[in-house]
Protein backbone atom coordinates (compact mmCIF):
# COMPACT_ATOMS: atom_id res chain seq x y z
CA UNK A 1 0.00 0.00 0.00
CA UNK A 2 1.07 3.73 -0.70
CA UNK A 3 0.72 6.66 1.40
CA UNK A 4 0.43 10.10 -0.13
CA UNK A 5 0.91 13.81 1.88
CA UNK A 6 -2.23 15.45 2.84
CA UNK A 7 -0.50 18.60 1.15
CA UNK A 8 0.48 16.92 -2.20
CA UNK A 9 3.89 15.86 -3.78
CA UNK A 10 4.76 13.33 -2.13
CA UNK A 11 3.68 9.16 -2.68
CA UNK A 12 5.49 6.53 -0.31
CA UNK A 13 5.53 3.22 1.00
CA UNK A 14 4.33 2.32 4.44
CA UNK A 15 7.53 1.67 5.67
CA UNK A 16 8.93 4.66 4.00
CA UNK A 17 5.80 6.62 5.70
CA UNK A 18 6.81 5.21 8.98
CA UNK A 19 10.98 5.58 8.74
CA UNK A 20 9.78 9.51 7.77
CA UNK A 21 7.62 10.17 9.96
CA UNK A 22 6.19 13.38 8.52
CA UNK A 23 6.05 14.37 4.61
CA UNK A 24 8.87 16.57 3.55
CA UNK A 25 6.50 19.46 2.98
CA UNK A 26 5.25 19.34 6.41
CA UNK A 27 1.55 17.06 5.19
CA UNK A 28 1.15 14.04 7.03
CA UNK A 29 0.95 10.90 5.64
CA UNK A 30 -2.68 8.98 4.80
CA UNK A 31 -3.28 5.80 3.00
CA UNK A 32 -3.96 6.04 -0.73
CA UNK A 33 -6.99 4.20 -0.47
CA UNK A 34 -8.92 2.94 2.98
CA UNK A 35 -8.80 -1.08 3.15
CA UNK A 36 -11.67 -2.38 3.95
CA UNK A 37 -12.99 -5.20 6.79
CA UNK A 38 -16.08 -6.70 5.86
CA UNK A 39 -18.25 -9.07 8.20
CA UNK A 40 -16.68 -12.22 7.20
CA UNK A 41 -13.31 -11.23 8.45
CA UNK A 42 -14.89 -9.54 11.69
CA UNK A 43 -16.61 -12.67 13.14
CA UNK A 44 -13.04 -14.54 12.35
CA UNK A 45 -11.40 -11.74 13.84
CA UNK A 46 -13.89 -12.29 16.97
CA UNK A 47 -11.77 -15.93 17.95
CA UNK A 48 -8.45 -13.83 17.85
CA UNK A 49 -6.73 -12.60 21.14
CA UNK A 50 -5.88 -8.87 21.20
CA UNK A 51 -2.48 -9.27 19.86
CA UNK A 52 -3.94 -10.81 16.66
CA UNK A 53 -6.68 -8.95 16.13
CA UNK A 54 -3.88 -5.79 16.35
CA UNK A 55 -1.97 -7.82 13.60
CA UNK A 56 -4.85 -8.22 11.55
CA UNK A 57 -5.77 -4.61 11.25
CA UNK A 58 -1.85 -3.37 11.11
CA UNK A 59 -1.51 -6.19 8.36
CA UNK A 60 -4.33 -4.32 6.35
CA UNK A 61 -2.10 -1.42 5.33
CA UNK A 62 1.54 -3.12 5.88
CA UNK A 63 1.44 -6.64 5.69
CA UNK A 64 2.82 -6.71 1.88
CA UNK A 65 5.92 -4.76 2.75
CA UNK A 66 6.27 -6.06 6.99
CA UNK A 67 4.41 -9.24 6.39
CA UNK A 68 2.20 -10.24 8.75
CA UNK A 69 3.84 -13.39 10.92
CA UNK A 70 6.17 -10.69 11.27
CA UNK A 71 3.51 -8.34 12.66
CA UNK A 72 1.68 -10.79 14.88
CA UNK A 73 5.11 -11.80 16.33
CA UNK A 74 5.51 -8.02 16.84
CA UNK A 75 2.53 -7.42 18.72
CA UNK A 76 2.33 -10.40 20.67
CA UNK A 77 5.73 -8.89 22.31
CA UNK A 78 4.07 -5.98 22.70
CA UNK A 79 1.03 -6.48 24.06
CA UNK A 80 2.88 -9.18 27.01
CA UNK A 81 4.16 -6.43 28.87
CA UNK A 82 0.47 -5.36 29.73
CA UNK A 83 -1.16 -6.32 33.22
CA UNK A 84 -3.56 -8.81 32.81
CA UNK A 85 -4.95 -11.57 30.10
CA UNK A 86 -6.49 -8.48 28.22
CA UNK A 87 -4.20 -5.56 27.02
CA UNK A 88 -7.63 -3.37 26.58
CA UNK A 89 -10.61 -4.70 29.05
CA UNK A 90 -14.03 -3.38 28.40
CA UNK A 91 -16.36 -2.42 31.33
CA UNK A 92 -19.85 -2.46 31.54
CA UNK A 93 -20.37 0.92 33.62
CA UNK A 94 -24.50 0.50 32.81
CA UNK A 95 -26.35 -2.07 31.12
CA UNK A 96 -29.56 -0.17 31.40
CA UNK A 97 -28.12 2.83 29.43
CA UNK A 98 -25.20 0.33 27.41
CA UNK A 99 -22.57 2.90 28.93
CA UNK A 100 -18.80 0.93 28.49
CA UNK A 101 -15.76 2.14 29.41
CA UNK A 102 -12.80 0.59 26.99
CA UNK A 103 -9.26 0.77 30.16
CA UNK A 104 -6.30 1.71 27.38
CA UNK A 105 -3.77 1.93 30.62
CA UNK A 106 -2.97 -1.40 31.58
CA UNK A 107 0.49 -1.05 29.39
CA UNK A 108 4.09 -0.07 31.08
CA UNK A 109 3.66 3.62 31.36
CA UNK A 110 -0.26 3.47 32.61
CA UNK A 111 -1.24 5.50 29.75
CA UNK A 112 -3.36 4.31 26.48
CA UNK A 113 0.01 5.67 24.18
CA UNK A 114 1.29 2.36 25.25
CA UNK A 115 -1.11 0.68 22.63
CA UNK A 116 0.82 2.26 19.89
CA UNK A 117 4.44 2.90 21.61
CA UNK A 118 5.34 -0.85 22.47
CA UNK A 119 4.76 -2.15 18.99
CA UNK A 120 6.05 1.31 16.84
CA UNK A 121 9.59 0.06 17.67
CA UNK A 122 9.15 -3.12 15.88
CA UNK A 123 7.10 -1.51 12.76
CA UNK A 124 10.24 0.40 12.67
CA UNK A 125 12.92 -1.82 13.03
CA UNK A 126 11.16 -3.56 10.23
CA UNK A 127 10.89 -0.50 8.36
CA UNK A 128 14.67 0.18 8.03
CA UNK A 129 15.50 -2.98 6.91
CA UNK A 130 13.16 -3.14 3.75
CA UNK A 131 14.21 0.27 2.71
CA UNK A 132 17.58 -0.38 3.35
CA UNK A 133 18.17 2.58 5.75
CA UNK A 134 21.44 1.93 8.30
CA UNK A 135 21.66 5.15 9.72
CA UNK A 136 21.18 5.83 13.56
CA UNK A 137 17.57 6.62 13.81
CA UNK A 138 16.46 9.57 16.12
CA UNK A 139 13.26 9.86 17.61
CA UNK A 140 12.38 13.54 18.43
CA UNK A 141 8.83 13.69 20.05
CA UNK A 142 6.76 16.89 21.67
CA UNK A 143 4.31 15.82 24.68
CA UNK A 144 1.99 16.82 27.00
CA UNK A 145 2.57 13.89 29.55
CA UNK A 146 1.97 10.46 28.51
CA UNK A 147 3.16 10.34 24.53
CA UNK A 148 7.08 11.34 26.10
CA UNK A 149 7.21 8.64 28.83
CA UNK A 150 5.86 5.91 25.95
CA UNK A 151 8.16 6.86 24.01
CA UNK A 152 11.36 6.72 26.09
CA UNK A 153 10.45 3.65 27.49
CA UNK A 154 9.38 1.53 24.10
CA UNK A 155 12.26 2.79 22.27
CA UNK A 156 14.99 2.28 25.36
CA UNK A 157 17.88 0.97 24.37
CA UNK A 158 16.45 -0.01 20.81
CA UNK A 159 19.36 -0.77 18.74
CA UNK A 160 19.91 1.58 15.83
CA UNK A 161 18.05 4.32 18.02
CA UNK A 162 18.00 7.37 19.95
CA UNK A 163 15.22 9.05 21.60
CA UNK A 164 14.68 12.75 22.63
CA UNK A 165 11.38 14.35 24.18
CA UNK A 166 9.86 17.76 24.61
CA UNK A 167 7.91 18.36 27.15
CA UNK A 168 6.43 21.94 28.56
CA UNK A 169 7.75 23.01 31.96
CA UNK A 170 4.61 23.63 33.34
CA UNK A 171 2.17 21.80 31.94
CA UNK A 172 2.48 18.08 32.85
CA UNK A 173 1.29 16.56 36.20
CA UNK A 174 4.07 15.77 38.77
CA UNK A 175 3.82 11.95 37.87
CA UNK A 176 4.06 12.34 34.39
CA UNK A 177 7.19 14.76 35.15
CA UNK A 178 8.57 11.89 37.69
CA UNK A 179 7.98 9.18 34.80
CA UNK A 180 10.06 11.01 31.82
CA UNK A 181 12.86 12.64 34.10
CA UNK A 182 13.69 9.62 35.80
CA UNK A 183 13.84 7.20 32.83
CA UNK A 184 16.30 4.48 32.49
CA UNK A 185 18.20 3.64 29.33
CA UNK A 186 21.78 4.81 27.40
CA UNK A 187 20.07 6.30 24.39
CA UNK A 188 17.52 8.50 25.97
CA UNK A 189 17.16 12.13 26.13
CA UNK A 190 14.30 14.40 28.69
CA UNK A 191 14.04 18.17 28.67
CA UNK A 192 11.76 20.77 29.51
CA UNK A 193 10.59 23.27 27.70
CA UNK A 194 9.81 27.06 28.80
CA UNK A 195 6.16 27.35 27.26
CA UNK A 196 3.43 24.84 26.59
CA UNK A 197 2.61 21.96 24.50
CA UNK A 198 1.82 23.66 21.65
CA UNK A 199 5.73 25.22 21.78
CA UNK A 200 7.11 22.06 21.64
CA UNK A 201 5.24 20.60 19.30
CA UNK A 202 5.59 23.67 16.61
CA UNK A 203 9.26 23.58 17.64
CA UNK A 204 9.48 19.82 16.74
CA UNK A 205 7.47 20.15 13.20
CA UNK A 206 9.72 22.88 12.38
CA UNK A 207 13.09 20.44 13.07
CA UNK A 208 11.37 17.90 10.83
CA UNK A 209 10.67 20.55 7.81
CA UNK A 210 13.93 22.19 8.66
CA UNK A 211 16.89 21.51 5.40
CA UNK A 212 19.60 23.24 7.46
CA UNK A 213 18.54 20.38 10.94
CA UNK A 214 18.70 17.79 8.73
CA UNK A 215 21.86 18.10 6.80
CA UNK A 216 23.61 18.44 10.01
CA UNK A 217 22.25 15.26 11.54
CA UNK A 218 22.83 13.33 7.74
CA UNK A 219 26.72 14.41 8.38
CA UNK A 220 26.34 12.12 11.52
CA UNK A 221 24.55 9.22 9.49
CA UNK A 222 21.52 10.37 11.82
CA UNK A 223 18.03 10.78 10.73
CA UNK A 224 15.03 11.93 12.08
CA UNK A 225 11.81 9.67 13.03
CA UNK A 226 8.65 10.46 14.86
CA UNK A 227 6.99 9.10 17.69
CA UNK A 228 3.62 11.24 17.63
CA UNK A 229 1.17 11.03 16.23
CA UNK A 230 1.86 12.74 13.07
CA UNK A 231 3.70 9.12 12.04
CA UNK A 232 1.39 6.69 10.92
CA UNK A 233 2.89 3.92 12.60
CA UNK A 234 1.89 5.63 15.90
CA UNK A 235 -1.59 5.95 14.94
CA UNK A 236 -2.57 2.48 12.86
CA UNK A 237 -2.30 0.78 16.23
CA UNK A 238 -4.93 2.55 17.12
CA UNK A 239 -7.37 2.25 14.60
CA UNK A 240 -7.36 -2.33 16.49
CA UNK A 241 -8.86 -1.21 19.59
CA UNK A 242 -11.82 0.24 18.29
CA UNK A 243 -12.32 -2.94 16.22
CA UNK A 244 -11.70 -4.92 19.30
CA UNK A 245 -14.72 -3.28 21.74
CA UNK A 246 -16.95 -4.15 19.19
CA UNK A 247 -16.22 -7.68 19.08
CA UNK A 248 -16.02 -7.82 22.58
CA UNK A 249 -19.81 -6.30 22.84
CA UNK A 250 -20.59 -9.18 19.47
CA UNK A 251 -18.81 -12.09 21.19
CA UNK A 252 -20.89 -11.09 24.63
CA UNK A 253 -24.01 -10.98 23.02
CA UNK A 254 -24.82 -7.79 23.49
CA UNK A 255 -24.93 -6.89 19.66
CA UNK A 256 -25.57 -8.21 16.63
CA UNK A 257 -23.36 -8.26 14.05
CA UNK A 258 -23.43 -4.55 11.47
CA UNK A 259 -25.36 -3.19 14.67
CA UNK A 260 -23.81 0.82 15.03
CA UNK A 261 -22.14 2.08 18.52
CA UNK A 262 -20.93 5.59 19.61
CA UNK A 263 -17.98 5.97 20.99
CA UNK A 264 -16.63 9.20 23.15
CA UNK A 265 -12.99 10.06 23.07
CA UNK A 266 -10.98 12.82 25.14
CA UNK A 267 -9.10 14.89 22.56
CA UNK A 268 -6.22 16.84 22.34
CA UNK A 269 -4.05 15.99 19.43
CA UNK A 270 -7.01 14.28 17.76
CA UNK A 271 -5.20 11.23 16.60
CA UNK A 272 -6.99 9.08 19.00
CA UNK A 273 -10.74 9.68 17.61
CA UNK A 274 -9.32 9.92 14.12
CA UNK A 275 -8.11 6.39 14.72
CA UNK A 276 -11.51 5.84 15.36
CA UNK A 277 -12.92 7.40 12.18
CA UNK A 278 -10.26 5.32 10.11
CA UNK A 279 -12.07 2.38 12.03
CA UNK A 280 -15.18 3.06 10.33
CA UNK A 281 -13.68 4.14 6.85
CA UNK A 282 -12.26 0.60 7.16
CA UNK A 283 -15.77 -0.93 7.78
CA UNK A 284 -16.56 -0.71 11.30
CA UNK A 285 -20.45 0.03 11.95
CA UNK A 286 -20.11 3.23 13.81
CA UNK A 287 -22.93 5.86 14.52
CA UNK A 288 -20.96 8.57 16.01
CA UNK A 289 -17.59 9.52 17.21
CA UNK A 290 -18.09 12.22 20.24
CA UNK A 291 -14.83 14.83 20.73
CA UNK A 292 -15.09 15.49 24.20
CA UNK A 293 -11.98 18.64 24.96
CA UNK A 294 -11.51 20.43 28.30
CA UNK A 295 -11.63 24.06 28.78
CA UNK A 296 -9.11 24.12 26.20
CA UNK A 297 -12.11 23.65 23.48
CA UNK A 298 -10.72 24.39 20.29
CA UNK A 299 -12.26 21.39 18.82
CA UNK A 300 -15.57 21.77 20.18
CA UNK A 301 -15.61 25.24 18.68
CA UNK A 302 -14.54 23.93 15.56
CA UNK A 303 -17.38 21.36 15.26
CA UNK A 304 -19.83 23.55 16.61
CA UNK A 305 -19.11 26.77 14.13
CA UNK A 306 -16.98 25.26 11.25
CA UNK A 307 -14.11 27.76 12.09
CA UNK A 308 -10.50 26.47 13.55
CA UNK A 309 -9.56 29.58 15.75
CA UNK A 310 -6.43 29.79 18.19
CA UNK A 311 -6.76 33.35 18.92
CA UNK A 312 -7.69 32.37 22.39
CA UNK A 313 -6.53 32.24 25.91
CA UNK A 314 -4.75 28.41 26.90
CA UNK A 315 -5.92 27.06 29.90
CA UNK A 316 -3.86 24.55 32.91
CA UNK A 317 -6.50 22.30 33.72
CA UNK A 318 -6.76 18.74 35.65
CA UNK A 319 -6.69 16.76 32.28
CA UNK A 320 -3.02 18.52 30.90
CA UNK A 321 -2.70 15.76 28.04
CA UNK A 322 -5.58 18.08 26.44
CA UNK A 323 -4.00 20.99 26.85
CA UNK A 324 -3.33 21.59 23.34
CA UNK A 325 -5.25 24.11 21.23
CA UNK A 326 -3.28 23.24 17.61
CA UNK A 327 -4.10 19.29 16.85
CA UNK A 328 -2.22 18.17 14.11
CA UNK A 329 -4.44 14.75 13.48
CA UNK A 330 -7.35 17.22 12.34
CA UNK A 331 -5.11 18.00 9.25
CA UNK A 332 -6.16 14.33 8.35
CA UNK A 333 -9.58 14.69 8.80
CA UNK A 334 -9.36 18.24 6.64
CA UNK A 335 -8.09 16.95 3.91
CA UNK A 336 -10.51 13.35 3.31
CA UNK A 337 -13.61 16.06 4.20
CA UNK A 338 -12.35 18.13 1.65
CA UNK A 339 -11.89 15.62 -1.53
CA UNK A 340 -8.59 14.91 -0.67
CA UNK A 341 -7.88 18.22 -1.81
CA UNK A 342 -4.38 18.47 -0.88
CA UNK A 343 -4.24 22.17 -2.01
CA UNK A 344 -7.06 23.14 0.06
CA UNK A 345 -5.56 21.64 3.27
CA UNK A 346 -2.14 23.32 2.41
CA UNK A 347 -3.91 26.54 2.34
CA UNK A 348 -5.98 25.77 5.44
CA UNK A 349 -2.51 24.93 7.46
CA UNK A 350 -0.38 28.37 6.37
CA UNK A 351 -3.90 30.14 7.32
CA UNK A 352 -3.41 28.25 10.84
CA UNK A 353 0.43 29.17 10.90
CA UNK A 354 -0.19 32.98 9.55
CA UNK A 355 -3.72 34.05 10.26
CA UNK A 356 -4.56 31.50 13.56
CA UNK A 357 -7.59 30.35 12.12
CA UNK A 358 -9.08 28.91 9.23
CA UNK A 359 -12.74 28.27 7.69
CA UNK A 360 -14.35 24.60 5.87
CA UNK A 361 -17.10 24.86 4.18
CA UNK A 362 -21.25 24.15 4.39
CA UNK A 363 -20.75 20.96 2.80
CA UNK A 364 -18.05 19.76 4.87
CA UNK A 365 -19.40 21.14 7.88
CA UNK A 366 -22.47 19.05 6.99
CA UNK A 367 -20.21 16.11 6.75
CA UNK A 368 -18.89 16.69 10.29
CA UNK A 369 -22.05 17.01 11.83
CA UNK A 370 -23.25 13.82 10.62
CA UNK A 371 -19.90 11.67 11.93
CA UNK A 372 -18.88 13.36 15.11
CA UNK A 373 -20.01 15.45 17.88
CA UNK A 374 -17.67 17.96 19.52
CA UNK A 375 -18.55 18.74 23.18
CA UNK A 376 -16.43 20.30 25.93
CA UNK A 377 -16.34 19.83 30.26
CA UNK A 378 -15.56 22.80 32.61
CA UNK A 379 -13.14 21.95 35.95
CA UNK A 380 -16.35 21.46 38.00
CA UNK A 381 -18.29 19.44 34.54
CA UNK A 382 -15.07 16.83 35.21
CA UNK A 383 -15.36 16.69 39.47
CA UNK A 384 -18.96 16.03 39.25
CA UNK A 385 -18.80 13.38 36.28
CA UNK A 386 -16.21 11.77 38.51
CA UNK A 387 -18.07 11.74 41.47
CA UNK A 388 -21.15 10.53 40.05
CA UNK A 389 -19.87 7.57 38.49
CA UNK A 390 -17.98 6.77 41.56
CA UNK A 391 -20.78 7.27 43.86
CA UNK A 392 -22.66 5.24 41.94
CA UNK A 393 -21.83 2.22 39.86
CA UNK A 394 -18.30 2.59 42.57
CA UNK A 395 -15.95 3.18 39.20
CA UNK A 396 -12.77 5.58 39.36
CA UNK A 397 -11.10 7.50 36.33
CA UNK A 398 -8.66 9.64 35.65
CA UNK A 399 -9.56 13.22 34.57
CA UNK A 400 -8.98 12.98 31.29
CA UNK A 401 -11.48 10.15 31.58
CA UNK A 402 -13.58 12.24 33.35
CA UNK A 403 -13.95 15.37 31.14
CA UNK A 404 -14.66 11.99 28.55
CA UNK A 405 -17.38 11.07 30.99
CA UNK A 406 -19.25 14.45 31.91
CA UNK A 407 -19.38 15.16 27.80
CA UNK A 408 -20.92 11.39 27.35
CA UNK A 409 -23.92 13.08 29.33
CA UNK A 410 -24.17 16.30 27.02
CA UNK A 411 -24.74 14.05 24.37
CA UNK A 412 -26.85 11.20 26.07
CA UNK A 413 -28.73 14.19 26.75
CA UNK A 414 -29.02 15.55 22.99
CA UNK A 415 -29.53 11.84 21.59
CA UNK A 416 -32.47 11.21 23.89
CA UNK A 417 -33.98 14.43 22.73
CA UNK A 418 -33.79 12.74 19.08
CA UNK A 419 -35.38 9.29 20.27
CA UNK A 420 -36.08 8.63 23.79
CA UNK A 421 -35.74 4.97 22.87
CA UNK A 422 -32.28 5.36 21.50
CA UNK A 423 -30.20 2.20 23.11
CA UNK A 424 -27.38 2.27 20.96
CA UNK A 425 -24.40 1.30 23.51
CA UNK A 426 -21.52 3.86 24.42
CA UNK A 427 -17.95 3.00 24.78
CA UNK A 428 -15.73 5.23 26.70
CA UNK A 429 -12.19 5.51 26.23
CA UNK A 430 -9.93 5.84 29.28
CA UNK A 431 -6.66 6.84 28.17
CA UNK A 432 -4.88 6.67 31.68
CA UNK A 433 -4.43 5.46 34.90
CA UNK A 434 -6.24 6.88 38.02
CA UNK A 435 -3.33 6.68 39.73
CA UNK A 436 -1.37 9.22 37.41
CA UNK A 437 -3.31 12.12 38.69
CA UNK A 438 -4.16 11.12 42.41
CA UNK A 439 -4.25 14.49 44.05
CA UNK A 440 -6.98 15.46 41.08
CA UNK A 441 -8.93 12.15 41.51
CA UNK A 442 -9.06 12.38 45.07
CA UNK A 443 -10.29 15.05 45.23
CA UNK A 444 -12.77 14.69 42.78
CA UNK A 445 -13.99 11.54 44.72
CA UNK A 446 -14.25 12.40 48.08
CA UNK A 447 -13.40 16.50 48.31
CA UNK A 448 -10.09 16.38 50.21
CA UNK A 449 -6.91 17.87 49.14
CA UNK A 450 -3.70 16.65 49.72
CA UNK A 451 -0.47 18.47 48.11
CA UNK A 452 1.98 15.68 47.77
CA UNK A 453 1.08 13.25 45.39
CA UNK A 454 1.95 9.55 47.13
CA UNK A 455 -0.12 10.59 49.59
CA UNK A 456 -2.82 11.14 47.26
CA UNK A 457 -2.05 7.48 45.90
CA UNK A 458 -2.04 6.10 49.49
CA UNK A 459 -5.53 7.81 50.47
CA UNK A 460 -7.14 6.95 46.47
CA UNK A 461 -6.48 3.20 47.51
CA UNK A 462 -8.18 3.01 50.78
CA UNK A 463 -11.51 5.02 48.94
CA UNK A 464 -11.32 2.47 46.24
CA UNK A 465 -9.23 -0.36 47.02
CA UNK A 466 -7.98 -0.12 43.41
CA UNK A 467 -4.77 -1.82 43.13
CA UNK A 468 -1.48 1.12 42.48
CA UNK A 469 0.45 0.28 39.78
CA UNK A 470 4.01 -0.64 41.19
CA UNK A 471 5.81 1.67 38.37
CA UNK A 472 4.05 4.31 39.50
CA UNK A 473 5.17 3.36 43.32
CA UNK A 474 8.50 3.43 42.71
CA UNK A 475 9.03 6.96 41.38
CA UNK A 476 8.59 8.34 45.05
CA UNK A 477 12.27 6.73 45.26
CA UNK A 478 14.03 7.84 42.10
CA UNK A 479 16.32 10.54 41.27
CA UNK A 480 15.76 12.44 38.32
CA UNK A 481 18.51 11.91 35.79
CA UNK A 482 17.17 14.37 33.26
CA UNK A 483 17.29 18.27 34.47
CA UNK A 484 17.79 20.17 31.23
CA UNK A 485 15.67 23.06 30.68
CA UNK A 486 15.62 25.30 27.44
CA UNK A 487 13.92 28.24 26.12
CA UNK A 488 11.38 28.37 23.65
CA UNK A 489 13.85 29.08 21.07
CA UNK A 490 14.35 26.62 17.70
CA UNK A 491 17.89 27.44 17.80
CA UNK A 492 18.54 26.30 21.30
CA UNK A 493 16.22 23.44 20.96
CA UNK A 494 18.32 22.36 17.91
CA UNK A 495 21.46 22.57 19.60
CA UNK A 496 20.52 20.68 22.07
CA UNK A 497 19.28 17.45 19.66
CA UNK A 498 22.09 18.00 17.81
CA UNK A 499 24.74 17.87 21.51
CA UNK A 500 22.71 14.50 21.93
CA UNK A 501 22.93 12.87 18.54
CA UNK A 502 26.86 13.68 18.73
CA UNK A 503 26.58 11.67 22.05
CA UNK A 504 28.15 14.70 24.40
CA UNK A 505 25.15 14.73 26.70
CA UNK A 506 25.28 12.50 29.79
CA UNK A 507 22.22 12.00 31.98
CA UNK A 508 22.63 12.86 35.57
CA UNK A 509 23.77 9.67 37.42
CA UNK A 510 20.72 8.44 39.63
CA UNK A 511 21.73 8.72 43.16
CA UNK A 512 21.23 4.67 45.16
Amino acid sequence: MYFISTRGGEKVTGAQAIVQGLAKNGGLFVPETFPKITDEEMSTMAEMSYPERAAFVLGKYLGEELGYDYLKESCEKAYSSFEGNDPVPLVKIDGETGLYVMELYHGPTCAFKDMALTVLPYLLKKSCEVTGIDDEILILAATSGDTGKAALEGFRDVKGTKVAVFYPDEGVAKMQRLQMTVQDGNNVFVAAVEGNFDDCQRAVKRLFASEEFNAELAKKKTRLSSANSINFGRLAPQIAYYFSAYLDLLTAGQIEMGDKIDFVVPTGNFGDILAGWYAKQMGLPVRKLVCASNRNKVLADFFKKGVYDVKRDFHRTMSPSMDILVSSNLERLLFEISGRDAKCTAQRMQDLAEKKEYSITEKEKAILDEEFFGGFAREDDTVEAMYEIFDEYGYAMDTHTGVALAVYMKWEEARKKIDEKDATPVIVLSTANPYKFPQDVLYALSGNDVKDSFKGIKRLHLLTAMKPPKSLLDLRYRTPRFKTKVKNDLNAMAALILEFADGKIVPTPEEK
